[in-house]
């Protein structure tokens, strides 16, 4: 099979490395790739934007392509997979219209109070002066988002009415994330553990992967502002097997049903950002795609050929299929540009990246890197996601970060307690 991938960061190279491990998988296209992906066997990249459709499917027809995984959302939102179906070519991610998902979180929203999907109390406002006049209206933290795309960014999670008019201000006055802030979200502050919750569906049936937890703040103790991710780690503790069941069939099954109700069938990964408080489960977000850096320790973890689940969800014939996973736990740390998720410099020279790679049980994923000419630069927020799978939790926190102290650039940033929420659970 030849296979597509669209998308540069983190998760693409995650996505390629796993796929071309696949015996059925002849070569594996990057559009448009990373450097690091560019040194992975059978990998090409082709200079193609992830968000220039036209081309994609071009390309895809040109070169008889078996199969395109899409890795961001917004190709996804903006109709990708759309396209490439009205071309005959097979593609693993969901419709334009299932991708609302992501793309709203009014329409998330609705759709979840509609169908009894356990979540936060929320409002949705279009205008700035009834928004702001709500926030006035009420006390305590409150949670301010951005309705549409904002890279994981347009949330502000607020403690008090100062900051949630800041967080109004910025969205739809100083748009800070441009056109997604036209609509803002106003929900109830959740409390209690989040945990990331992801798994392969065909429209019908679910198959889950194994739970996760990102770290969405920038700085330790998950202090500072949201960010695309900082690290992961798998399994999380807070995911019990109860909890597993509870999930898969309070949320993960019910909200493809609700999909197929809507006349919006939803093929695709389908992920699920949770939040876990007394034994109850909430919807904070869905994500219409692989999250990253959550797909670096799953699929680190993942025994299984990742290539046939996605062909059968395509066929719509998941059913019964069930993944292999190692038994070892994976961590990974985000190292990230000094300033991320503001505004940071690019062009700073990394080192140590070889010898980080050298170590046991350790991968280091590009995301944002780019050729400088003294070698491997910073090119992005996110850099590199540096992971390690070990025998336990604590003996995987602390192989990745030794690998990450092998590691440097100029003002160079990442946090120090990924994996700690699961340490301090043993």
């Amino acid at each position: 099979m030849k296979i597509l991938i669209v998308g540069s960061g983190g998760r693409e190279h995650t996505l390629a490395w796993k796929a071309a491990q696949s015996e059925r998988v002849t070569e594996v296209i990057l559009a448009p790739g990373n450097i690091g992906i560019a040194a992975e066997p059978k990998c090409r990249l082709v200079d193609i934007s992830s968000d220039d459709i036209a081309r994609l499917r071009r390309f895809a027809l040109d070169e008889k392509v078996d199969l395109t995984i899409v890795g961001p959302e917004a190709p996804l939102v903006g109709g990708l997979t759309d396209a490439f179906a009205q071309a005959g070519l097979r593609v693993f991610g969901p419709s334009q219209k299932a991708s609302q998902l992501e793309g709203s979180k009014a329409f998330t929203k609705r759709l979840l109070k509609k169908y009894d999907i356990p979540s936060g109390d929320f409002q949705v406002f279009d205008d700035y002066d009834e928004a702001s006049a709500y926030l006035k209206s009420i006390t305590g933290p409150i949670v301010v988002k951005a309705d549409g795309l904002a890279a994981g960014k347009g949330v502000y999670v607020c403690k008090d009415r100062n900051e949630s008019l800041a967080a109004l201000d910025a969205i739809m006055k100083q748009r800070a994330f441009g056109d997604a802030g036209d609509v803002v979200v106003v929900e109830e502050c959740l409390v209690g553990e989040e945990a990331s919750f992801i798994a392969f569906t065909d429209g019908k049936t679910v198959v889950p992967l194994a739970g996760s937890q990102d770290h969405k703040p920038a700085y330790d103790n998950d202090e500072g502002p949201n960010t695309g991710g900082m690290g992961a780690y798998s399994p999380a503790p807070v995911i019990t097997p109860e909890m597993h069941e509870r999930i898969m069939n309070r949320i993960m099954i019910p909200v493809v049903q609700a999909m197929e109700e809507e006349g919006a069938p939803y093929l695709g990964f389908l992920y699920a950002g949770l939040m876990i408080a007394d034994g109850v489960p909430k919807v904070l977000e869905f994500n219409v795609r692989m999250g990253d850096p959550e797909a670096q320790p799953l699929l680190f973890r993942m025994n299984s050929d990742m290539i046939p689940f996605m062909t059968a969800a395509v066929d719509g014939t998941l059913a019964g299929m069930e993944i292999e996973w190692a038994p070892e736990h994976s961590v990974c740390v985000v190292m990230a540009s000094g300033g991320y998720p503001g505004s940071y410099e690019k062009g700073k020279v990394i080192t140590g990246l070889g010898e980080a790679s050298a170590m046991e049980g350790v991968k280091v994923f590009h995301a944002g890197t780019g050729h400088g000419p003294d070698g491997i630069v910073t090119n992005g927020g996110r850099v590199l996601g540096v992971t390690a799978k070990a025998p336990g939790i604590a003996q995987a926190i602390d192989q990745v970060y030794k690998a990450v102290e092998k590691i440097s650039w100029e003002k160079c940033h990442y946090r120090k307690d990924i994996g700690k929420k699961a340490l301090n659970r043993d």
